[in-house]
């Protein structure tokens, strides 16, 4: 009687196990998600170097300013918000920028990658909004909100931009590997090889060109 009695006590204590539902999920501020890489962050900006292996999801995250990200690779992605269903699948291609503005509440969602590749893609958190827009514009506009606005310098090998200026701090970020020379309004030039994914923050108003060394389509 004893060996019987405690066996309906296991399955009864199983049986409320599995009645029980999921936790729900905790979101985490962004720069605490684990795939989420904390590369700088400043009084300005909160950059991440996002890697997410094949397969593999975020956990659900928070960003609560407005953000910019540039892509690094080309994979199938989902995207979900909390308490909401899990997107179709959709294409990240490299190069590709968007720029998004906080409104109201902050976005708290999870990313998937679908793909069999990993996905990578740098995210730039805005920290503080100028209280109004810079006159000036250093070349075409390829996505802006109301704290920055993106340039895409896309060169051919030895092309070259327009001389132009940064009125206000800024951040460089290359989109693939070439040699980029840089010449200010002196004439004098500098020639350093970036890699995809690199940055340079630069905390100064600046007037210079862009030129591709010789190496294959660079992209900013």
């Amino acid at each position: 009687m004893k060996t019987y009695s405690c066996g309906a006590f296991v399955l009864a204590l199983a049986g409320v196990a599995l009645g029980q539902q999921a936790p729900v999920p905790v979101p985490v501020p962004v720069e605490l998600e684990p795939h989420h890489h904390v590369v700088l962050k400043n009084d300005s900006v909160l950059v991440t170097h996002v890697v997410i292996p094949p397969g593999e999801a975020t956990l659900y995250h928070t960003h609560s300013y407005d953000r910019a990200a540039i892509h690094l690779t080309n994979n199938m992605i989902t995207l979900q918000q909390l308490n909401q269903p899990e997107s179709e699948q959709m294409p990240a291609k490299i190069g590709e920028i968007s720029a998004s503005t906080r409104k109201g509440d902050p976005l708290t969602h999870r990313v998937r990658n679908a793909s069999s590749t990993p996905f990578e893609v740098i995210d730039v958190e805005f920290l503080q909004r100028p209280a109004q827009a810079s006159a000036a514009v250093a070349g075409t506009v390829a996505a802006e909100n109301p704290s920055a606005r993106v340039y895409n310098w896309v060169l051919a090998p030895g092309a070259s931009s327009a001389q132009h200026t940064h009125e206000r701090p800024y951040l460089i970020i290359a989109v693939n590997t070439v040699q980029l020379k840089m010449t200010g309004a002196d004439g004098k030039s500098s020639t350093h090889e970036v890699k995809a994914g690199d940055f340079h923050w630069v905390d100064s108003k600046v007037t210079h060109s862009l030129a591709n060394d010789g190496r294959p389509k660079f992209r900013s």
